[in-house]
C-alpha cells in the first residue's frame, strides 16, 4: 500500500451490502476534500465509489479550514475529509460506517476513524489489519460507533 502523498496501486474490494444500501448510497453525494497527492485518500474515494456513493474530489493543500467547518477534535484527525447528508466523515470510514450512519441518522457531527489504521479503506497492506474504532462525534468529545477487530 502507498504511504499518504503516493499514488496507491488499485486494490479489488468485495461488499456484502445489499442491492437496497447501494440504491440509497447513491442518492447521496459525498463531497471529499483530500490532498492531490494523497495515494491512500484516493483508494478510500474508490472504496466509497465500489460500495454505491456518488463522490465529488475537492483537492487541497490546506485541509485545516475544512477540518475546523467539520468540527474534528483535536487527536480525532486523518488525511481526508469528507461531507454527505448534513455530517462530516473524517479518514478511513468504512462505506458500510456510512451507510449505517444515514440509516440511523444519530445525533452528532459524523464519524472519524483517527490517523490511518492499517487494514481500513484505502488503507490495505496485504493481509494485516489492525483493530481500530469509528468514532461518532460531536462538540463534547467522541462515542464507539463501530469496532473494526484486527487480525
Amino acid at each position: 500500500m502507498a504511504a499518504c502523498g503516493e499514488d496507491a496501486p488499485a486494490q479489488p474490494e468485495t461488499t456484502t451490502e445489499t442491492p437496497a444500501a447501494q440504491v440509497a448510497a447513491t442518492d447521496k453525494v459525498l463531497e471529499v476534500y483530500k490532498s492531490p497527492t494523497c495515494g491512500c485518500c484516493g483508494a478510500w474515494v474508490d472504496h466509497m465509489k465500489e460500495h454505491g456513493y456518488t463522490v465529488e474530489v475537492h483537492e487541497t493543500d490546506n485541509l485545516q479550514p475544512i477540518k475546523e467547518k467539520a468540527g474534528i477534535l483535536p487527536g480525532t484527525g486523518s488525511c481526508h475529509t469528507a461531507f454527505i447528508d448534513g455530517y462530516a466523515i473524517e479518514g478511513h470510514v468504512p462505506a458500510s460506517d456510512v451507510d449505517r450512519l444515514l440509516a440511523e441518522r444519530p445525533a452528532g457531527k459524523g464519524l472519524t476513524v483517527p490517523g490511518m489504521p492499517v487494514g481500513s479503506p484505502g488503507m490495505e497492506m496485504g493481509d494485516r489489519v489492525d483493530a481500530y474504532d469509528v468514532l461518532l462525534f460531536d462538540e463534547n468529545g467522541t462515542a464507539v460507533f463501530s469496532h473494526h477487530p484486527g487480525n
